[in-house]
């Protein structure tokens, strides 16, 4: 994975107070938790015994919606790879 991508995908990880991501017509709503040279990871929910751990591949980012929760706007804003 290029070096270039994995920072961006940090940038995303830090922007808002929350991540959101929409891939095939699945949302995961959370927190970027981990990155690794093949996937991304966030967590949903506000506990261990509701919130998910999902893994998501970077192949598969590539046709995801990605937006975070913008805390000065109150809303979510698209994030561009």
């Amino acid at each position: 994975m290029s070096e270039a991508l994995i920072n961006r995908l940090v940038e995303f990880a830090e922007s808002g107070n929350q991540q959101k991501i929409v891939l095939n017509g699945q949302s995961y709503q959370g927190w970027v938790m981990e990155i690794t040279e093949e996937a991304l990871l966030i967590t949903t929910g506000y506990a261990d015994k509701t919130g998910k751990d999902m893994w998501i591949p970077f192949a598969d980012l590539a046709q995801a919606e990605l937006s975070y929760w913008d805390n000065q706007q109150d809303q979510w804003a698209a994030f561009k790879l």
